[in-house]
């Protein structure tokens, strides 16, 4: 490469080009730079996004799994005692020939487990989302 950069473009090459070409002193033949090979590229490619995946799934501990069946766990449970709370309020002040509390208790509790089937179905199908790489958008 000259020092000259109108000289370099007189001579029709990139200054890369040039770079590449040219002579070290002390060596007989000139410098050219080997291409990167697609599969070396790929390979790397796969390696990192495996690291950065497996650091994404890092915070699923013991305690995660715990707070997960606690909340599972308050999700029936938070129906089935407001309905047990309103079937005795119900049956204190309009007493009738059939519980109200059996009945709002049930009701509460059915209530709680579809809130609690629902919220697990949607995290379910998160998990596999992400397993198949697939993004959320």
């Amino acid at each position: 490469m000259s020092k000259n950069p109108s000289e370099d473009a007189q001579s029709g090459q990139a200054p890369e080009q040039q770079s590449a070409d040219q002579k070290l002193p002390g060596q007989s033949k000139s410098l050219k730079f080997q291409p990167v090979k697609p599969e070396l590229s790929q390979t790397v490619g796969d390696i990192a996004a495996r690291k950065l995946k497996a650091q994404q799934h890092v915070s699923k501990t013991v305690w995660s799994g715990l707070g997960m069946m606690g909340l599972v766990g308050w999700s029936v449970v938070i129906p089935t005692l407001l309905g047990a709370a309103l079937g005795n309020w119900l049956d204190k002040n309009y007493p009738d020939s059939h519980s109200w509390t059996l009945m709002l208790l049930i009701a509460g509790l059915c209530l709680g487990c579809f809130n609690a089937w629902h919220w697990v179905n949607k995290e379910d199908i998160e998990i596999n989302r992400q397993e198949n790489g697939e993004d959320r958008d």
